[in-house]
């Protein structure tokens, strides 16, 4: 059976613009293409658990306008649950303005809009769907993350929370959740340790679990992997060796990849290898959404790759 998961995360419409380089200050470029095309961690989340074999619901806010429009259509046409989508008149959908260069680097300008006006109560009631899982962006409103954890502890919910961008939030106020999972930027912030090498990295996350309450921590390390602690072992999960070409939305696909796969295995280390190989997979990839490999393109490439799960 297909595991049940609800995104609770904001969704934007992206302007995405692809360069050779960043311009310096007062310097323009030359830009190759750009487009606008649905984003936020709440579509990557919902379209990445819907491509590799869950069965999503999304919760998030957009504006009563052109862009909340398309959004929501294009999410049905997926069949990714929407009864949660709301529509707000009180501001437009939330913008992204993304720039990407040729080394799948970005760079991000983000105006929320509606997604501002997510509420506790938007989260609450999107539980009542009665998700096995959830997973819940600190971009979101910081009531919605803080009800978000204290409702699925209470429920004992098996929820993820992704450790971005964590800049001024306040960690203490999480109810203990599953996993928590930032970057190593992140991590760093969050505890002043830079997770510059393996030692480092144990520091900074033991560190980090006197901060924040979780079964798991899963830091996200790009080109370096994944670091798993349960608070007494850790293990470095080695990254699958891929030209990155775009890294945009690699978080988010490694976040929902991990927690399909956990919910249907019950095995994090498995699940840990499973959202490395995503993640590789997509950044070979261009575009947002478009690099979001599904459930048999992963398996393929799990297979031609010899990575043992």
């Amino acid at each position: 059976m297909k595991p049940r998961i609800l995104a609770i995360s904001p969704t934007d419409m992206e302007f995405v613009q692809r360069t050779e380089v960043f311009p310096e200050t007062g310097q323009t470029v030359v830009g190759n293409t750009y487009d606008n095309i649905p984003g936020g961690e709440g579509a990557e989340f919902a379209v990445a658990l819907k491509m590799l074999g869950a069965d999503p619901i999304l919760c998030s806010r957009v504006g009563a306008d052109s862009n909340g429009q398309r959004l929501r259509s294009l999410f049905r046409e997926m069949e990714i649950d929407t009864r949660f989508m709301f529509m707000d008149r009180r501001a437009a959908t939330g913008l992204v303005s993304v720039i990407t260069n040729s080394d799948g680097e970005c760079r991000c300008v983000s105006f929320p809009g509606a997604n501002a006006l997510l509420s506790a109560a938007d989260s609450e009631e999107a539980f009542t769907c009665l998700p096995d899982a959830a997973m819940i962006s600190l971009r979101a409103p910081e009531r919605v993350v803080t009800a978000t954890s204290e409702y699925a502890a209470r429920k004992k919910i098996p929820l993820l929370i992704d450790g971005g961008p964590a800049v001024d939030f306040p960690l203490s106020k999480l109810f203990p959740c599953e996993i928590f999972t930032p970057d190593e930027d992140e991590l760093q912030k969050i505890t002043g340790i830079a997770p510059s090498s393996t030692e480092n990295c144990l520091r900074a996350v033991i560190r980090l679990s006197s901060i924040v309450s979780a079964k798991y921590y899963i830091i996200k390390m790009g080109e370096r992997g994944a670091f798993l602690y349960d608070g007494k072992y850790y293990n470095v999960v080695l990254a699958t060796n891929v030209d990155a070409v775009d890294t945009s939305a690699a978080g988010s696909i490694f976040d929902a990849a991990l927690l399909t796969e956990y919910m249907r295995t019950s095995n994090i280390m498995r699940a840990v290898r499973y959202a490395n190989a995503a993640a590789g997979l997509s950044v070979s990839r261009q575009g947002g959404l478009d690099s979001i490999p599904s459930e048999a393109e992963l398996d393929e490439f799990i297979t031609d790759r010899g990575i043992t799960l």
